[in-house]
């Protein structure tokens, strides 16, 4: 993302707030580079964030990470701390209050749509089967919190989704999150994007959200991507792609279709009541879809 996608970004998000922090982002980044010895490279993929590659004074490749310091950063710094680089990349320096990090760069940072998908969908379940073993710091949200996205949806005047799909997976949701036999540390976005090749391992988990429930939840993301895919062969293999990602992170069958479904609607209500608009029917709509069906009763 270029530059100029980043700035209609976040000043889309952050309005005001976004705007003074884009007129200061080439002296903090130039700050935070000489403060902690880097040498500054070139702009990565970016699209709430502001992100560089540079090369720490030893020579370690590393990312430095800058956002909006409004606290929304902090789940993410959690998470990372508490996986220690196991399955995902190191945290090597954060500072919350001014939204910037320092993190493992992953090299060659391949995104993980290079592998066949059955390979690919492996590869997530694996990463989420450890990434679930870490204690939950403090800090973190829970998934039942985002109950209240459906809510808001629904009672919106102007509601652009099918309502009773909207409703069910409210209502699912508060089920599964009061259902849980076990809370994990979940990533909360683990997809073929937010996976990269690397090094230290073959493969390593980016950009976690960071949130606390359901090893179920987890499931639900991969569904709808890559983002390039057609929306009708999502929709097919989400049932086999539910099938392993189930037995990667240890829950049944209907647990994770269930969670599927709701984490799609989910994805689709964020879609319809963001800032950006909604542009029309999205891949997590086709998915769900396509699951509904299969929820038990």
């Amino acid at each position: 993302m270029h530059r100029d996608e980043l700035a209609d970004t976040v000043v889309r998000v952050w309005g005001d707030r976004g705007a003074a922090w884009l007129a200061g982002l080439g002296p903090l980044l130039a700050g935070l580079a000489a403060e902690l010895g880097l040498e500054p490279g070139p702009a990565l993929p970016q699209t709430y964030h502001a992100v560089r590659a540079a090369t720490c004074a030893d020579g370690t490749p590393a990312v430095l990470k800058a956002g909006v310091p409004d606290g929304h950063l902090d789940a993410e710094i959690a998470a990372l701390r508490a996986w220690a680089g196991n399955g995902a990349v190191r945290l090597l320096w954060a500072d919350p209050d001014r939204g910037a990090l320092l993190l493992e760069r992953a090299r060659p940072g391949t995104e993980l749509t290079v592998l066949p998908d059955d390979d690919a969908v492996d590869v997530v379940g694996g990463l989420l089967a450890r990434l679930h073993t870490a204690p939950v710091p403090p800090g973190v949200d829970h998934v039942a919190v985002e109950r209240a996205a459906f809510d808001a949806h629904l009672a919106r005047p102007d509601a652009v989704l099918p309502r009773p799909l909207v409703e069910r997976a409210a209502s699912l949701w508060t089920q599964l999150c009061g259902s849980a036999e076990r809370e994990v540390l979940l990533h909360g976005d683990l997809h073929q994007h937010n996976v990269l090749a690397a090094t230290r391992e073959p493969w390593l988990a980016i950009d976690p959200h960071g949130r606390a429930g359901d090893p179920g939840y987890d499931c639900g993301q991969l569904l709808y991507n890559p983002l390039d895919a057609d929306p009708a062969e999502l929709a097919r293999r989400a049932p086999d792609r539910l099938e392993r990602l189930a037995d990667a992170v240890g829950i049944g069958w209907d647990r994770a279709v269930a969670w599927g479904f709701a984490v799609c609607v989910l994805s689709e209500v964020w879609d319809a009541d963001g800032d950006a608009g909604w542009d029309g029917p999205g891949p997590a709509l086709a998915v769900a879809r396509r699951l509904a069906p299969l929820v038990a009763e």
